[in-house]
């Protein structure tokens, strides 16, 4: 079996990642608008018929903010925590609201989806694993540091979407203030190319076919040098680069390992601090 995957955009100025089997799909996170993701999706030859539900992985409005006009329009039920809806202040009126609970599966139609907690800046931060009939696609930004957590779900994955967040030496040279710095590459923060790929390196399973370099920082990474850095070590794993200006291609992702790629024709977490709002 297959599942049908791609970023709809990754950055600080949205996210958005799309996972479906064909008969229904789910968004992890939507934080560009209604508009925006019915373009690309339409672009990519999807249809926002086929999303079943939103997930989403915590407050931050880069992920959020499109969800209050894209449930309503598309009557999605929209799963988060509870202490996350309560610090995203999103309007809500009028939309199925379902919490979800960390290592609870949740089923939509065919597909399992499983959030995990994670070392994040945000009220109840979680990443996730989305299976299909065996196929697991994770969902890994937003995280400061790879915990227990991660590492065990990373392992498991056919195909993930990994934060490469920004390049220690750029943004220590960067024009940012000192203590944006230090929030950025803190436990709480995000993940530098650095810890990326040590994570790559370490726990990547011989069967992950893609790895998708996420939310890439604007001011302090550099798509290809994040790209070339994970080539060097890929050991047959294709590398692809999540940009924060368009979709990419639609990927199917199967366990037994036969990929096929669709152009644009067709130990616990202890939440802490303020929300990471400009980077």
């Amino acid at each position: 079996m297959q599942l049908a995957i791609t970023s709809l955009n990754s950055g600080s100025n949205g996210n958005c990642y799309y996972i479906g089997n064909g008969q229904e799909a789910v968004l992890v996170d939507a934080g560009i608008s209604c508009r925006e993701t019915e373009r690309r999706m339409q672009r990519l030859g999807l249809s926002m018929k086929q999303v079943k539900a939103i997930f989403v992985s915590h407050e931050h409005s880069d992920h959020i903010k499109g969800i209050p006009v894209l449930a309503r329009k598309y009557k999605l039920p929209v799963y988060i925590t509870t202490s996350t809806l309560y610090r995203s202040r999103m309007d809500l009126s009028g939309v199925e609201v379902v919490s979800f609970t960390g290592y609870e599966p949740v089923q939509i139609g065919s597909l399992s989806v499983t959030g995990f907690p994670k070392f994040h800046d945000a009220a109840d931060p979680h990443s996730f694993v989305v299976e299909g009939h065996g196929v697991k696609i994770g969902v890994f930004t937003d995280i400061g540091t790879p915990c227990d957590h991660v590492i065990r779900h990373f392992q498991q994955c056919h195909a993930a979407f990994l934060e490469t967040n920004y390049d220690e030496g750029m943004l220590e040279q960067s024009y940012y203030p000192y203590y944006l710095k230090r929030r950025i590459s803190s436990n709480h923060g995000h993940m530098s190319n650095k810890q990326a790929l040590e994570l790559f390196v370490a726990h990547k399973p011989a069967f992950m076919s893609h790895v998708f370099l996420s939310h890439l920082s604007k001011d302090n990474n550099c798509p290809k040098l994040a790209k070339n850095l994970f080539e060097t070590c890929a050991d047959g794993t294709e590398v692809v680069v999540a940009s924060r200006f368009e979709e990419t291609p639609v990927y199917t992702i199967s366990c037994q390992g036969d990929i096929f790629e669709r152009t644009l024709s067709v130990a616990d977490i202890t939440p802490a601090g303020e929300q990471l709002s400009l980077f």
